[in-house]
């Protein structure tokens, strides 16, 4: 298993797809939240959000009128008691514990270093400067290096938070990893290549 989380910016996803295409490993990102809705019968945005750090109440608002979201209106009517935030987390870790029981996969994101601790799993981050960071978000989204550096600084306090809430991570340290890739001094697919190489030698 390859477990890659990367920072906003940093063509993380890019990698991830790299590495799996080489091994001929599957690749997981968006299945782990669609997986941990029809686990619980609710709508994925609905379970993602707790990632997002949007409390129950917001998200319960959200759904509202939202057509995609008709498993969590569904259960509001039939006086179902939706699973707070502690309830979703652990849902998310029982996905992500399932998968990594397949074998040869290669999961972004969800913090799955963190969840698959103590398994036979590759931890990566990928990473790059706030500036090349920042310049590839503006040239992706369509905005200015302004907004784009603004938009940055959210994202990674959000995966901070997520770290501390999901796992007590005050700071993620490089101990936390086995491999740290700076895609600022090489591409995406020569990123993967090291990856690949790195984990045939462990």
């Amino acid at each position: 298993m390859v477990c890659i989380s990367h920072s906003t910016g940093a063509e993380g996803e890019a990698v991830a797809r790299s590495v799996a295409e080489q091994l001929d490993y599957r690749y997981v990102d968006d299945e782990v939240i669609e997986q941990a809705g029809e686990w619980a019968e609710l709508a994925p945005a609905f379970v993602g959000d707790v990632e997002r750090r949007k409390p129950l109440i917001r998200r319960m608002l959200g759904q509202v009128g939202d057509s995609t979201s008709a498993p969590v209106a569904l259960s509001q009517r039939e006086g179902r008691i939706l699973p707070g935030d502690a309830e979703l987390r652990e849902l998310i870790k029982q996905v992500l514990s399932s998968i990594a029981d397949e074998g040869s996969v290669v999961i972004v994101s969800h913090a799955a270093s963190f969840a698959l601790a103590g398994r036979d799993v590759l931890r990566v981050l990928v990473t790059a400067s706030p500036e090349t960071r920042g310049r590839r978000l503006a040239t992706r989204e369509g905005i200015d290096e302004r907004t784009a550096t603004r938009r940055l600084k959210e994202e990674d306090a959000g995966r901070a938070d997520y770290l501390k809430r999901f796992y007590g991570v005050e700071q993620e340290l490089s101990t936390h990893l086995d491999l740290v890739v700076n895609t600022d001094a090489v591409s995406a697919e020569k990123a993967g290549e090291l990856i690949v190489a790195d984990g045939i030698t462990r």
